[in-house]
């Protein structure tokens, strides 16, 4: 799971319809579906089912719909996507560990 700081917490809180998405990105809900279906786009869900959508999720559908223009597959997008994460979660692990070394080291000291 990502955490994020207080100051960007906006960006992910999940609070947006998917109607309003559809204003905002200029696309229609069927293709915000379909992303959602092709594993682009993770909404959470209202206890009615309704669809909702953060800042975030609003920035990464402007950047799928880019890149599906310039004729990227679903598919790449996909393994784009799961690429980033992958690089994002190495670098957190790299980070734990790092800051765990640095705290024996010093621990030790004492």
């Amino acid at each position: 799971m990502v955490t994020h700081s207080p100051k960007d917490a906006y960006l992910y809180k999940k609070v947006i319809t998917i109607g309003t998405v559809c204003e905002l990105t200029g696309l229609s809900e069927r293709q915000i579906r379909y992303y959602e279906k092709r594993k682009l786009i993770f909404p959470e869900r209202t206890e009615r089912g309704n669809r909702k959508y953060s800042f975030s999720d609003v920035e990464a559908l402007m950047d799928i719909a880019n890149k599906m223009e310039d004729g990227m597959q679903t598919s790449e997008l996909r393994k784009e996507m799961q690429k980033k994460e992958s690089k994002r979660y190495d670098n957190k692990l790299r980070e734990r560990m790092i800051r765990g070394q640095l705290n024996a080291y010093f621990n030790k000291r004492d």
